[in-house]
């Protein structure tokens, strides 16, 4: 067993790109993500999962078809199976996701902002 803690400003300062999700730990089937983001996501849904946005540094906005929530640091949201959405920032927004292994960032749709998958950091 190894008894250290994961420093997220470690982990952060090791990220260079945007919208690249890394892997950082996992509990049981989930994992725990970082990225950082700015700019405009793609528009895409997850059909089986529910995805958790914790915010750890900076302040951004999901977009839905019928309104939008706007999350600065320390705040939480989480998306519910099934509904379409579209993350972004306006600036480098530093957050962490939780879903299950083997989720792409993109769900369903395939873009330029396909991340590769399971990639620890």
């Amino acid at each position: 067993m190894d008894y250290r803690a994961i420093n997220l400003n470690e982990k952060f300062s090791l990220l260079h790109e945007q919208w690249s999700p890394r892997v950082i730990g996992e509990m049981n089937d989930y994992q725990f993500k970082i990225v950082k983001i700015e700019g405009h996501f793609v528009w895409h849904v997850h059909h089986d999962t529910d995805e958790v946005f914790v915010v750890i540094e900076g302040e951004m906005a999901i977009d839905f078809r019928d309104g939008q929530v706007k999350l600065a640091q320390g705040e939480v949201f989480i998306v519910p199976k099934g509904v379409e959405h579209k993350p972004f920032a306006e600036r480098e927004c530093r957050v962490m996701l939780v879903e299950p292994r083997g989720v792409l960032n993109t769900g369903d749709t395939q873009s330029d902002r396909t991340a590769a998958n399971d990639v620890w950091i």
